[in-house]
């Protein structure tokens, strides 16, 4: 079960985490990726959980198609449980669907719908309501990287972003740095460790260890040099996810044989 904590992982024995996010990409046909990734986990035991977050439109469909076998998450939540909310979709709604996570604060949901740290937070919490495992994004621009101001917009982001009860088996961090997505651009293996590391001291957590999930330009080719480090639980992976062959290489990079 997606975020519970328990099975193979690195020095507290948690598992690492691979989250496909298909952003607007998927129509009925792209069921078959799903499909394909769901059969792939059967014919190889991964060491990692498996989940997948497709549009809206195909969470249900996706989430019947491959229940028992890979989670299914969403994009995004409204914070309120019903409402006069015209085209949103609450997080009750999603875990009705069979969603089992949900991604908050992307950072084009923050740059291109204006969402703030305290909206991100109470679609955190929303994801809690609903029992969904909220998969809280960060990350700095190359303008605020460049300006050395990296370490503070993420301290910040994670302050305000974050509620302050969160804990292992609710929610994961996403470090994404804004640069690196879509654009074939990662930061060095010790950038992202210093920066994982960074990360977790920041964190407070009374329960189970919180995952942190490395995103932006994840592929098959860098994905084992990113996973095997010791600050790294999972990936929140964009365009490899959408091709069943990709990501379950990305995914068996997390295998130790």
């Amino acid at each position: 079960m997606i975020g519970s904590g328990r099975g193979v992982g690195k020095q507290d024995l948690m598992r690492h985490l691979i989250a496909g996010n298909w952003k607007m990409n998927g129509t009925g046909q792209s069921l078959a990726e799903i499909e394909a990734i769901a059969a792939g986990t059967a014919l190889v035991s991964f060491a990692s959980e498996i989940l997948i977050c497709p549009p809206f439109t195909l969470v249900a469909r996706a989430a019947a198609l491959a229940k028992g076998r890979i989670a299914i998450g969403a994009q995004d939540c409204h914070p309120g449980r019903t409402g006069a909310f015209t085209g949103d979709i609450s997080a009750e709604m999603l875990a009705d669907a069979g969603a089992t996570a949900v991604i908050v604060g992307h950072s084009e949901r923050r740059r291109y719908h204006g969402e703030t740290d305290a909206l991100v937070a109470a679609k955190a919490r929303a994801a809690w309501r609903a029992g969904l495992l909220a998969i809280i994004c960060i990350g700095e621009t190359d303008a605020q990287r460049q300006a050395g101001e990296a370490h503070r917009v993420i301290s910040d982001q994670l302050a305000a972003s974050v509620p302050p009860n969160a804990e292992g088996s609710t929610t994961a961090i996403a470090y994404e740095p804004i640069w690196a997505i879509g654009t074939g651009r990662t930061p060095s293996p010790s950038e992202i460790e210093e920066t994982h590391a960074r990360i977790r001291h920041h964190l407070v957590c009374p329960g189970e260890r919180i995952r942190i999930l490395y995103g932006g330009s994840v592929n098959p080719v860098n994905a084992q040099a990113i996973l095997g480090l010791p600050t790294v639980d999972g990936a929140l992976i964009g365009g490899a996810s959408l091709r069943a062959g990709d990501f379950l290489a990305i995914a068996a990079a997390c295998d130790p044989s």
